[in-house]
């Protein structure tokens, strides 16, 4: 990007040492996993691998974001960032010469492109708000004008009109760019959901396709990276349009993500598509679709050491079979799934699989259970997914706690579904999900006819309040 091109001009990375070290004798994908276990020790959830610990000790990121300040120092306590071989942040942002020059009269430059704003911050575009602060590449990788141009700033690409020069050389900078977005994007949805970030983070997807296509690299494995962050990237956006009731546009999106692994050799991107795709048939009614899919995702993921990976793909039959009605088929492919995830984490478990954790299992046994048409249990489970949610993840704790009072309205406990969706209503000031909102409106439709029971006329109307308040946004 050319703001991140200009800062490697200015501060051109140096080797983290003292991360080096820390390290010891442990692989970077050892070690990434123990990063991971460690975030989940104290309910935070990192996208970290082999790459980004290289990233780390090459220098390349100077200071971690803040999800990762608070793993690293629980994992090597009376430690500073700077111990850790890291610059202070206040460095990094610039904010300390910004002061300093603001102090003694200096005016900043104007920058060459629209100022960015977080989407969720009202449009201020000096919000501090958390998800403000949580990376400086956030703002670059969501710009709230819809062209082409900026888009490709907020990437970092370069990409002048739209369209990338011929022979344009692709390395780092491009390609990081790329990977950041998606996990920009990651982060943004595990917290808010999808309809608010739909329309800003295709932006980015087509400056990345558009390396693709007019991009040179003189290595192969940055092409190879380019391919895979590409179609992460492909799969991200096309999840955000899953999850937004866009599911034309969603199928789109994981058919490019397909393709883009079948061109670039890569059997874990392949397997993420087929994944993704899985999901999108069984939740627009095609079951036999999803039990396919999710059957070649499984025979192209036994390329991938990865048992949670095989286990999310047994979850994804196992929701096809129950949409089928086959009970057998269903609890055949639960049984795997819980096999491979009792063998647990690996060093080479996908990135993008991070929230697939304990809550994320029961949560998806109980979509399996309700519509095999067993509510009871279905609510079993949902109570245990929304227990075992870590309450910062805004919007899988209202997905989890949507679907707990969808099956109990159907199970019969109308009093305790009304006081669940009062929590989900409660969460729905901070989270964007057609999804969820679909999800709570087929819940007051089950529970009108049960208006006496307790709770339950007030839940309908703070529901109706909402809609209503949705509708005039």
């Amino acid at each position: 990007m050319a703001s991140s091109s200009q800062a490697s001009r200015a501060h051109p990375p140096h080797p983290n040492l003292a991360f080096r070290r820390l390290r010891g004798s442990r692989s970077p994908g050892e070690f990434a996993t123990a990063v991971r276990r460690a975030a989940r020790e104290i309910g935070e959830q990192v996208s970290c691998d082999a790459r980004y610990i290289g990233r780390v000790e090459a220098g390349e990121i100077r200071c971690p974001n803040y999800a990762y300040e608070r793993v690293f120092l629980h994992m090597f306590p009376g430690l500073t960032l700077t111990d850790l071989g890291f610059t202070a942040r206040e460095d990094v942002r610039g904010r300390g010469r910004r002061a300093a020059s603001e102090a003694s009269g200096a005016r900043r430059p104007a920058s060459p492109f629209p100022q960015p704003c977080c989407p969720f911050d009202g449009g201020r575009p000096n919000s501090h708000s958390d998800i403000d602060e949580e990376s400086d590449v956030l703002r670059r990788a969501f710009m709230t004008s819809g062209s082409a141009t900026v888009a490709a700033a907020s990437l970092g690409l370069g990409l002048g009109s739209g369209s990338v020069p011929a022979q344009r050389r692709v390395g780092e900078a491009e390609v990081g760019a790329v990977e950041e977005a998606v996990r920009r994007i990651r982060l943004l949805d595990d917290r808010h959901g999808g309809d608010g970030l739909y329309r800003r983070a295709a932006q980015p997807l087509k400056a990345a396709y558009a390396l693709l296509d007019a991009g040179t690299w003189s290595r192969r494995s940055t092409a190879d990276r380019l391919h895979a962050g590409a179609g992460e990237l492909a799969l991200s956006v096309g999840w955000l349009a899953h999850d937004s009731g866009r599911f034309d546009d969603a199928r789109s999106h994981y058919a490019e993500a397909l393709a883009t692994a079948r061109v670039a050799g890569d059997p874990a991107l392949e397997a993420h598509a087929f994944c993704n795709t899985s999901f999108l048939a069984r939740d627009a009614g095609r079951y036999r679709e999803a039990v396919r899919t999710a059957q070649a995702g499984r025979q192209v993921a036994r390329q991938v050491a990865s048992p949670r990976l095989l286990s999310l793909l047994a979850l994804r039959e196992a929701g096809g079979w129950a949409g089928l009605g086959d009970r057998t088929g269903c609890e055949q492919s639960l049984a795997r799934a819980h096999a491979h995830f009792a063998q647990g984490a690996a060093p080479d478990d996908p990135e993008w699989m991070s929230f697939f954790a304990e809550p994320e299992l029961e949560a998806l046994q109980a979509q399996c259970w309700a519509a095999l048409g067993d509510f009871t249990r279905a609510a079993h489970h949902a109570r245990r997914a929304a227990a075992l949610q870590d309450h910062r993840f805004t919007r899988n704790l209202a997905l989890y706690r949507a679907e707990l009072a969808a099956d109990l309205a159907r199970a019969g406990a109308p009093d305790e579904a009304a006081a669940a969706g009062e929590q989900v209503l409660a969460l729905l000031g901070d989270v964007r999900s057609s999804r969820i909102r679909t999800m709570l409106a087929d819940t007051a439709r089950v529970l009108a006819p049960h208006r006496r029971a307790e709770g339950v006329a007030a839940f309908l109307d703070h529901h109706a309040s909402a809609t209503r308040r949705v509708a005039r946004a």
